[in-house]
């Protein structure tokens, strides 16, 4: 039931849900530069496969760097944060900030102060994970268990000791949580980059087709956009087990 409710029960919805899109479109008879089946649609992924490959490879960097470089500021901001509580007073309004304004007010300015190259691209993605990464790992140097941390206060450890030994492992649990949420929206931050100003990329292959009534181009695009941040979401799970070996006994042992 388990192995059922995990991979077939998905499955089985998906297939429901194509199945439903190919009757439908044939029995209304839509016209496929409107709304082409997903038989149309799978055929132009083996078709188009060679320029899918590479606009996804453009916009697969964009999305990679732009987390690297959320998530290289936002842990360190967020311990910042936690360690000294007036950086929290001072950036915390902004982290916040950052989330309110349309990422589509910011992308042209992103493009006009860094280019229709990979850089603004970068910037928008890191722009759409940075929330996430410093929220989460805020939380989770919140969530420490006081009486652990008095714990290797009596034993005479050090501040660093504790952040990195006791605070930094509880922490991170929360901090994977943001880094899976992060990598699958980073998608959002580099196509609407590519919107704004590219010449590569999934985002502009999607506004050319778009504009030659390539719909199904559009949505393989758009599935190829889907793939790759299952791919990345994927990864980033494994990730989570291999530093933290504990949390998958943990998990076998409440399944027994």
């Amino acid at each position: 039931m388990r192995s059922f409710s995990n991979y077939v029960l998905p499955v089985l919805i998906l297939l429901a849900v194509l199945g439903t899109w190919e009757v439908y479109v044939y029995i209304k008879e839509i016209p496929h530069f409107i709304l082409p089946p997903p038989s149309k649609i799978v055929v132009t992924l083996f078709e188009e496969h060679d320029r899918l490959l590479k606009h996804s490879w453009v916009t697969l960097q964009e999305m990679l760097l732009g987390f690297a470089l959320a998530v290289s500021v936002g842990v360190p901001l967020a311990v910042l944060m936690f360690e000294f509580p007036i950086l929290e007073k001072a950036f915390y309004p902004y982290v916040i900030g950052s989330q309110t304004v349309p990422v589509f007010a910011i992308a042209p300015l992103l493009v006009v102060w860094f280019g229709f190259g990979i850089a603004s691209k970068v910037m928008m993605a890191a722009i759409i994970v940075f929330f996430s990464i410093v929220l989460t790992t805020l939380d989770g140097l919140k969530s420490t268990d006081p009486d652990t941390v008095d714990l290797f206060k009596i034993l005479r450890a050090s501040r660093w000791q504790i952040l990195w030994k006791v605070r930094i492992p509880t922490a991170l649990p929360f901090i994977f949580s943001g880094a899976k949420i992060g990598i699958s929206i980073s998608t959002i931050g580099a196509v609407i980059g590519e919107w704004v100003g590219a010449s590569a990329g999934l985002g502009f292959l999607m506004l050319y087709a778009n504009s030659t009534l390539e719909v199904d181009l559009v949505f393989a695009a758009i599935f190829s956009l889907t793939f790759l941040g299952l791919g990345l979401f994927a990864i980033m799970s494994l990730l989570e087990f291999w530093a933290m070996p504990w949390r998958k006994r943990q998990k076998n042992t409440q399944t027994i």
